[in-house]
This record gives C-alpha cells, sequence and structure tokens, in this order.
C-alpha cells in the first residue's frame, strides 16, 4: 500500500479544507468551473470521476457476466434495501430529526423543504460513485457492474411513483437528460473504454501493470472532486453552518443504517464479501446529481430542499470512506463464502 493509499483520509480532509478555502479566495475560478455543467452534471467533476472509474472497468470480463446469475440472492438484497427499505427509512428519519429533535431551532416550512431534499436522496441510490468504493473494498467488478445496471434499469420505472408518494405530491418531474447522461457518462462510456483496453492489451499481466500506474491517478482524482465539490459550496457552508450540520446528522444515520442493513444481511445469505461490499455501498450512496435537479426543478434553486441535497453531496465522500475502512477490517467474517 502506497503513501496515497495510506493516508487516503488525510488527503481527502485536506481537500476539503482546500475546497472550502479556495472556493472562497477564488470565487470566480470555482464559479466557472461550476457553471461547465449540463442537466446538473458538472463536468470537470464527471471528468474526476470518469478517472476513478476506468480501472475498474478494466476489470470487467464480458465472458464471466453472463454467470452472475448463479448469485441471485446479492441481486435481491441491493434492489430490497434500495427500494422498498432505504426510501422509507429516509423519511422516518427526516421528520423525527426535522419536524421533532430540530423542531425548536428549524422554522417549520423551511423543515418541511429539508424533508423533501433528503427524501429525494433517499429514493436516488448511487449511480456511479459506487464503482469507486467497489474497486476499494476488492469487488467483484462484473456483479458490481450488473448490480448497479439492474439498479438503473429500476430507477427509470421506480423512482418517480416513489418520490411522488413519500413527498405527497401528484406529480414528480424526472429529468430524463440528467438519469441518461449520468448512465452514459459512468457506466456506458468508462465501460466500452475498458473493454477497448481489454481488447489491446490481451493479458490480465498487463493489465494488472496498468492498473497499478492508474492508481494514483484515481487517487487524484477522488481528492479532486472532494476540492471541486466544497469549493463550489464554500459559502453555503459557512453562511449556513448549523441548518448543515442538522441536515447532515440524519443523513449520516440513515448511511450508516442503510449499508448495516444489506451488509448484514448479504452476511446471514452467505454471500462473498466482493458481493457483499459493493452491494451495501450502492444504497448507503446517492445518486446525488439526480436529487439536485428534481430538488430545483420541484423547489427552486434557494430552496431548503436544494440545500438539503447539497448537504448530500458533501457528507457522501468521507462517510463512503469510513465504510469502505469498515467492510475491509471486516472482510475475515465472509472469508467462508467463496
Amino acid at each position: 500500500m502506497g503513501i496515497f493509499e495510506r493516508y487516503l483520509s488525510v488527503w481527502v480532509g485536506l481537500g476539503m479544507l482546500a475546497g472550502i478555502v479556495g472556493g472562497l479566495i477564488f470565487q470566480a475560478q470555482f464559479a466557472w468551473l461550476g457553471e461547465l455543467e449540463y442537466a446538473s452534471i458538472n463536468f470537470p467533476i464527471a471528468v474526476l470521476i470518469w478517472l476513478m472509474i476506468y480501472p475498474m472497468m478494466m476489470q470487467v470480463d464480458f465472458t464471466s457476466v453472463k454467470n452472475v446469475h448463479r448469485r441471485p440472492k446479492g441481486l435481491v438484497v441491493t434492489l430490497t434495501v434500495n427500494w422498498l427499505i432505504k426510501p422509507f427509512t429516509m423519511a422516518l428519519l427526516a421528520v423525527l430529526f426535522m419536524r421533532h429533535i430540530f423542531s425548536a431551532w428549524i422554522p417549520a416550512e423551511l423543515g418541511e423543504q429539508y424533508i423533501a431534499g433528503m427524501i429525494l436522496l433517499g429514493v436516488a441510490p448511487c449511480t456511479a460513485m459506487v464503482f469507486v468504493w467497489s474497486q476499494m473494498t476488492k469487488g467483484d467488478p462484473n456483479y458490481t457492474l450488473v448490480q448497479v445496471a439492474v439498479n438503473d434499469l429500476v430507477m427509470i420505472i421506480a423512482f418517480a411513483p416513489i418520490a411522488a408518494f413519500l413527498l405527497g405530491v401528484t406529480d414528480v418531474f424526472v429529468p430524463w437528460d440528467t438519469l441518461l447522461l449520468s448512465v452514459s457518462l459512468f457506466v456506458v462510456i468508462p465501460l466500452l473504454a475498458g473493454w477497448l483496453t481489454r481488447k489491446v492489451m490481451r493479458s490480465e499481466s498487463a493489465l494488472q501493470t496498468l492498473g497499478a500506474k492508474l492508481k494514483p491517478l484515481s487517487i487524484v482524482g477522488l481528492v479532486g472532486t472532494v476540492i471541486l465539490l466544497f469549493g463550489f459550496q464554500a459559502e453555503k457552508i459557512l453562511s449556513n453552518p448549523l441548518d448543515i450540520v442538522m441536515i447532515a446528522i440524519p443523513l449520516l444515520l440513515q448511511t450508516y443504517l442503510i449499508f448495516a442493513i444489506a451488509y448484514v444481511w448479504m452476511r446471514k445469505w452467505k454471500q462473498p464479501h466482493c458481493i457483499a461490499a459493493p452491494g451495501g455501498m450502492i444504497g448507503a450512496s446517492n445518486f446525488f446529481e439526480l436529487a439536485v435537479a428534481v430538488a430545483i426543478s420541484l423547489f427552486g434553486l434557494s430552496s431548503g430542499a436544494a440545500l438539503a441535497t447539497v448537504v448530500g453531496v458533501l457528507v457522501e465522500v468521507p462517510v463512503m470512506l469510513s465504510l469502505v475502512a469498515y467492510a475491509n477490517r471486516t472482510r475475515s467474517q465472509f472469508s467462508q463464502y467463496l
């Protein structure tokens, strides 16, 4: 393990600090970078995420993907947790904290908007970064790809009705441009690039050598993503510190709860660690681009709902890194399920 991997949490912490400081000092530059987006997907961040995803996509063996059906339990856990548990636990936690525990500090109308933003995060499981977390936990790339692909197909059908039900509105606008662009950028294109790389390299040893050379770039991509995310939101972080903390608390509890449900369930069903860890990560992390886009379309750019989805963006990377560390420490608990 190199210096980048060994002190990854330190680099991420420094990246958070650098992002806030940079966002305040170089406001014009960060504002310009923030405007380089389409359908709520920021292209500089997309490039950095792509750098992180590409090495894992090189490991996807299309001849092995067809065998994924032999382990259906992993997919059952992933889909059940993501669509029958996660949206409702997020709604319950949001209501508990915003209407009751924090009601003395948050006006009722603003609290309802925060609840709406958190619900949108709960109905949008991750599409892109889960590939990064899977790679960090030595997940099965073929199975992770199928987990994400099936989850995305369900999202097309289930996102709008579940969000509408939990938000108490008659109709939820689904930004198809955000959904389709995200799947293209973070699944289809890197997958094709990985396939082409496998064709060119021709041998597993050559792929491993290339992967080792690209590993520092993956870490740079992760830290760079953190810097941009915190730089874009530097003013909001400093102008609403108490509200951001109060929003973050139920989001943190939700993330750890959903991971625990999926991870323990996988172990009870005797799934190997390379399936259990990525399966827990998919539900624990969020498709924040979709959540942000829907929050803005329904409630407006300056709404509490939009702020809540942004807080979800800010807490995602450090929280998911803590879950990666936990999953790696508990790998031995799954050693008999190979």
